[in-house]
């Protein structure tokens, strides 16, 4: 029996694939979305005097670290530069980040993570240029959202042996990403709980220096200050990462950062700056300030 049209549909199925004028396909490779390397940006600012050339990077690329002006953060200068966190648990990676194994002069190694931005408001906000994060090695740090631990890990890492990093989650399948992750790193104490209800985990921490809240609920002002209350000392700083559509999205993001940030000096909050997230979260801001800020004494009138 003859198939008349066999070799016309044989031949459709064959065809080329053909991409119509304007249209972008999707998905494109080597798309910067998620790509740990990156292009230089203005936060991407190291200390004078800092730079020492080493090794590493995608076999035996010539790299340089410096030291960013934040202290505990560095920045990887290569064919593209990366912000990068030292590693605390060498050897280790968290969320499969790209790592820097460099060699010194005397022959010892240091390991560094590579900080991607897209997947880290906190390094979105270094990026952006913000003046101070508040955090260094050694630092108390209470962590509000602490999802998987990706930008958790960065923090551990920053903050160092000495420091500590309480990290809240409420959600369980999150949580359980964090506790695994937690344990190997000691400085990381992982806590499944809602960070509505500090009270819960008031006999877990202590006093920290810095809160750092991602939980883009359209209360979390509220939040950041029920646990400032309880363990935020006087005098010490926050850093918000406020998602608009998360609060009103019906207002302009420019809007609802003005609400929050009025919303922050009611509850004895000191907002001192504020950034935009572009281009790594779209509609975002972080806002940094003081807690309680002692007020100055007066000088007595000679």
């Amino acid at each position: 029996m003859a198939f008349p049209h066999l070799r016309t549909l044989m031949a459709l199925f064959t065809l080329p694939t053909i991409f119509f004028a304007g249209f972008v396909p999707r998905g494109r490779p080597g798309g910067i979305r998620g790509k740990p390397g990156f292009k230089c940006k203005p936060g991407l600012r190291g200390k004078p005097g800092s730079r020492v050339k080493l090794t590493g990077m995608k076999g035996g690329n010539k790299v340089v670290v410096e030291a960013h002006r934040h202290e505990g953060v560095f920045i990887a200068k290569g064919k593209e530069d990366a912000l990068c966190t030292r590693n605390l648990v060498p050897g280790e990676a968290v969320y499969n980040e790209k790592r820097i194994s460099v060699q010194n002069e005397d022959g010892t190694k240091v390991e560094y993570r590579v900080w991607n931005p897209f997947r880290s408001k906190l390094a979105a906000a270094i990026l952006g240029g913000v003046d101070n994060i508040w955090m260094k090695p050694g630092s108390k740090v209470l962590y509000l959202g602490a999802a998987s631990g990706t930008t958790v890990s960065h923090v551990s890492d920053l903050v160092g042996p000495t420091g500590v990093v309480y990290a809240v989650e409420f959600s369980p399948r999150s949580g359980r990403d964090l506790v695994n992750m937690a344990a190997k790193r000691t400085n990381v104490i992982p806590i499944i709980e809602d960070a509505r209800l500090p009270a819960r985990y008031r006999m877990l921490v202590g006093m920290v220096d810095v809160i750092f809240s991602d939980v883009a609920q359209p209360d979390q002002a509220r939040i950041l200050a029920l646990n400032a209350s309880y363990f935020l000392k006087s005098g010490g700083h926050f850093v918000i990462s406020i998602k608009a559509n998360c609060i009103d999205s019906t207002a302009t993001a420019e809007a609802v950062f003005a609400s929050e940030v009025k919303k922050l000096q009611a509850e004895q909050f000191k907002p001192m700056e504020q950034v935009t997230l572009e281009p790594f979260e779209r509609d975002h801001a972080c806002v940094v300030g003081a807690y309680r800020v002692p007020k100055k004494p007066k000088l007595a009138a000679s």
